[in-house]
């Protein structure tokens, strides 16, 4: 028999070099927790491999394995483990934005439908290859005629309730976290997660729909060619890569300590009292008088010690007295800074960024968003508006 395995062609060789660099920085990321001990890479690391092992049967397959090695049993030993992709990606988000909770004994049972699945897997496997007629073919009696027909199905529909489920709970968790770094932090941009939040869009909002939508076409209204179907694994094997190359390069540990920071301040509390009219003279006539907005760092811990209240009083007054979180209430001074630099004409010596970092912002990104969304108009239209007049 002429070998035609492996065979590099267009459809296999992007498959190939993604997934292989899949698994590449799944091992890099699990090298990093053993050196740092950050407990994220571990998830971040499973779901590069994860992604990437799902490619890899279409990725051997479109290199005429099957082709060349009819009555293989590969297939046998390439278990599903999509059962074990929502609860990882839940987990992921988790120990970065409630890093205290870390992994416990009891969070295993998330996993075990997945090994429940892998214990049936393996079930299939003994049974077929104890019959006589096991290597006459590809697949055995009971993959053929029970997997195939009954059991697969409500498994690939199990794998995507599963998913939607977690991906709704991390969406969740990141939502609740964002929030809760706006009444901390009084800029957010640096540490609201916008490399989760991309993760996300990508991983369960993007790839998911993509796999969903084509496996929908393919189920309930045409059989797909196995060249149409590759687009979803170039999908998910180009996924693989992002996150891993963009995952390893992300340093998150200063995320981490914010976010512990964050954790050890409770939102409400007992002191936090009714609303005070001198208690809100005091805060604003020190926010206009001691300018602490203009330190781009400056969080709710620190302006409680400033002024000698405690975190719970000061973001209760806020919340109540000026009917803003910490994030928009230090925000709002630092565009009232602009204006008045800008009415003084600074822009004429500066640019509009040099005066928005004199400002107490920390980014063009987060001064742009910023300014437009107190003002309603961009920053440069301001300084124009004013020119004009």
């Amino acid at each position: 028999m002429l070998l035609t395995f492996p065979n590099f062609n267009l459809f296999s060789m992007p498959l190939l070099i993604l997934v292989v660099q899949g698994y590449l920085f799944a091992f890099l990321l699990l090298r990093r927790y053993w050196k740092k001990s950050l407990l994220p890479d571990v998830f971040l690391a499973l779901i590069c491999a994860i992604t990437a092992y799902q490619c890899t049967s279409y990725t051997i397959g479109f290199m005429d394995w099957y082709d060349t090695y009819r009555n293989t049993k590969i297939n046998y030993y390439l278990f599903s483990v999509g059962l074990a992709v929502g609860p990882t990606v839940y987990f992921y988000v988790r120990t970065i934005t409630r890093p205290k909770l870390g992994f416990q004994r009891k969070d295993w049972l998330h996993y075990l439908p997945q090994l429940i699945w892998l214990v049936y897997e393996i079930f299939m496997w003994l049974y077929d290859s104890s019959l006589p007629t096991y290597w006459d073919q590809q697949n055995g009696w009971w993959k053929e005629n029970i997997n195939s027909v009954y059991v697969s199905p409500f498994q690939q529909a199990l794998v995507s309730l599963s998913k939607i489920l977690y991906y709704a709970f991390s969406i969740q968790l990141f939502w609740k976290y964002r929030q809760r770094l706006q009444t901390f932090f009084s800029n957010t941009y640096r540490v609201q997660l916008n490399w989760l939040g991309n993760f996300l869009v990508i991983y369960c909002i993007a790839l998911f729909s993509i796999q969903y939508v084509l496996g929908i076409v393919n189920n309930f209204i045409v059989e797909l060619h196995w060249q149409q179907n590759w687009w979803a694994f170039l999908a998910a094997a180009l996924t693989a890569y992002y996150l891993g190359m963009k995952g390893y390069f992300t340093d998150i540990s200063s995320l981490l300590s914010l976010t512990e920071k964050a954790e050890n301040e409770p939102l409400n509390g007992n002191d936090r009292g009714a609303f005070s009219a001198p208690l809100k003279e005091k805060i604003q006539s020190y926010m206009e008088a001691e300018q602490p907005y203009l330190d781009p760092d400056l969080t709710l811990a620190d302006l409680a010690a400033q002024l000698e209240i405690s975190t719970h009083n000061l973001s209760q007054m806020i919340n109540t007295g000026f009917g803003k979180n910490f994030n928009d209430f230090v925000n709002n001074f630092r565009v009232g800074e602009v204006k008045k630099r800008l009415k003084a004409g600074e822009q004429k010596q500066k640019s509009l960024l040099g005066i928005a970092l004199d400002s107490g912002f920390n980014s063009k990104a987060t001064f742009n968003r910023t300014f437009k969304k107190f003002t309603e108009v961009s920053p440069s239209e301001y300084s124009k508006q004013l020119g004009s007049n």
